[in-house]
């Protein structure tokens, strides 16, 4: 005998219920992401790649939510009759559990739309037709098809935010994430319960098959939503854990010193200091040189890579540390790739500013650099001389370098720092040219020069001279240096990082700009802030600004105090200079 199912008009709540969860987490998402946003406009960018993506992740997720709670509920029976007289009853059977498997996938599928996965956004898209086509199979559902097709439009023109290559299976479900598919899920089931309220659920019930026999498809449909969930559950629990990459080996060293060449920013020959690990692409075209201290997961800079393949290198860190449970972060890194960070949900802190000098319009000559040529001048009066070391001279003074260096760490009584700094090595003073000051043909000071790829930057990294040196030796090495360089072609000369400079510190200045003031401020007779910006001034240089990517909160110090670690060799190092 067959149980009379009592059937309300479906539209009615289904799309309500839809909407009103869609709007919710619409408007949640979009609460969630207004600082980031707001941020990233005020500090440039394409704001828009970074709003896009999240609305058609709610768009993704609302698809889903209708595809199931459509599924839960009973149909129009006048539209069940139709169908029966035109379509077989295994394509009706077929349809209805299929939409709900595509339903539950393009749940989880959501997150991969918000992460911008290549392979998300053409799933997406195969399985929002295959959900118009369903919809009128299963239940001859126009007006879901009609909603499907208009999302399916919106997602179409959007194909150059999805550039991420990876695998959906090995991206991190956040707990409101779980929470929000659990949510939409158990849902729907509940929603099903509740239609057909006079439901006897049992093996026989289960497997009837008949025109009318909704009860039973919506029953088998939510046995392979969980199925379908538990088996996507058990797929990430049992994904392969990486190793630890290992320090790079002499061809790793090889790969990294090719892809240098051709990076415009001299600062990626800190790779070869020895003391990073390096993360390449899949195709060996960039990198991302990284320490590691404590939980911090610290790369250096932007990825040494094109603009087009730092998001993925980007993407591959983030997932490499997570496998870790560790915290990935970004240190000094330049504006232009902030979109991309903030779409992990990371912070961002201004570290200081980075001063640059263009060599097409250096010169002695003019007002404004009087005070340059006035030291310049004194310096040669007293008798000292330059000369830039190609480095195949270098092994003949590289005694007199070393003096120079141990003489220059006694009197700074500290010792040599890492990852962000050189350190006086021979196999690291030997890869690049050196400026040198003479005295009586004896060297007081020097300092050596990264040379970028395409000769775009030159920058000093070690600057080191004697006790008696006079106290404008190192603007003299410099000044000399600049012309040289002017000579060579390159076009800027890096004069580092002036930390915590030129942050803002009005009322409604954010509260690291605030406490890193007032850190200056204390910490001035610890490490002179002020004069390093003031010595990097004399060169008129253009200051732009470098920023800390990391989480935020309570987590923040105890990274800043990892990178300190990484930078001196140990936290002993730290409080020892």
């Amino acid at each position: 005998m067959t149980v009379p199912i009592t059937v309300y008009p479906r539209h009615h709540y289904v799309l309500g219920f839809t909407t009103a969860l869609g709007v919710g987490y619409l408007t949640l998402a979009i609460f969630r992401h207004t600082a980031p946003i707001q941020r990233l406009r005020r500090l440039g960018g394409d704001w828009t790649a970074a709003v896009i993506p999240r609305l058609l992740a709610v768009i993704t997720f609302v698809a889903g939510a209708l595809l199931l709670f459509s599924g839960a509920t009973p149909a129009v029976a006048a539209r069940i009759h139709w169908l029966n007289a035109w379509i077989p009853l295994p394509i009706i059977e077929v349809s209805h559990f299929a939409a709900s498997l595509a339903g539950v996938m393009l749940l989880i599928l959501a997150r991969g739309v918000e992460r911008r996965l290549d392979a998300a956004y053409h799933l997406t898209i195969a399985l929002l037709i295959a959900a118009i086509f369903l919809s009128l199979l299963r239940a001859l559902d126009i007006e879901q098809a009609l909603v499907l097709a208009l999302m399916l439009a919106v997602f179409i023109p959007s194909r150059k935010y999805f550039y991420r290559k990876s695998s959906l299976v090995e991206e991190r479900f956040s707990a409101p994430w779980i929470a929000a598919i659990l949510l939409v899920a158990l849902g729907s089931i509940g929603l099903g319960l509740i239609s057909y309220a006079n439901l006897h659920i049992s093996t026989e019930t289960f497997v009837r098959f008949a025109t009318h026999a909704q009860a039973a498809r919506f029953l088998r449909a939510s046995a392979g939503v969980l199925a379908t969930l538990i088996v996507f559950a058990v797929l990430r629990l049992v994904r392969t854990a990486r190793m630890p990459i290992p320090r790079p080996t002499q061809a790793d060293l090889q790969v990294a010193h090719e892809i240098a060449g051709a990076y415009p920013q001299a600062a990626a020959q800190l790779a070869f200091l020895g003391d990073k690990s390096i993360l390449f692409n899949a195709s060996k075209t960039g990198f991302i040189m990284y320490g590691v201290h404590g939980q911090s997961w610290v790369s250096l800079g932007d990825p040494v890579s094109s603009p087009h393949d730092a998001a993925e290198l980007i993407q591959s860190f983030i997932r490499l540390v997570d496998q870790h449970g560790g915290w990935p972060v970004f240190y000094k890194v330049a504006p232009h790739l902030l979109y991309v960070y903030l779409d992990y949900g990371l912070d961002v802190v201004k570290l200081g500013e980075e001063a640059r000098v263009s060599l097409p319009d250096f010169s002695l000559e003019g007002s404004t650099r009087k005070n340059l040529r006035r030291v310049w001048r004194k310096t040669v009066d007293e008798g000292y001389s330059f000369e830039m070391v190609q480095p195949s001279q270098i092994p003949a003074i590289l005694p007199e370098l070393r003096a120079v260096s141990d003489e220059w760490l006694r009197q700074k009584k500290t010792r040599e720092k890492a990852f962000s700094l050189g350190a006086f090595t021979e196999n690291y003073v030997r890869r690049y040219p050196v400026g040198i000051a003479r005295k009586d043909g004896r060297i007081v000071a020097f300092s050596n020069a990264w040379l970028s790829g395409n000769k775009i930057e030159i920058e000093a990294d070690l600057m080191r001279y004697t006790a008696d040196a006079p106290p404008g030796i190192m603007r003299y090495v410099l000044i000399e240096m600049m012309p040289w360089a002017q000579q060579q072609g390159f076009s800027w000369f890096n004069l580092g990082m002036a930390s915590l400079s030129g942050l803002s510190v009005h009322r409604g200045a954010p509260f690291w700009n605030q406490l890193a003031v007032t850190m200056r401020g204390y910490g001035e007779r610890f490490y002179n802030f002020q004069g390093i910006r003031e010595f990097k001034q004399w060169f008129h240089p253009v200051w732009e600004p470098l920023f800390l990517i990391s989480p935020g909160g309570a987590k923040r110090p105890v990274i800043l105090a990892n990178i300190a670690a990484l930078i001196s060799g140990d936290l002993q190092g730290v409080v020892r200079k």
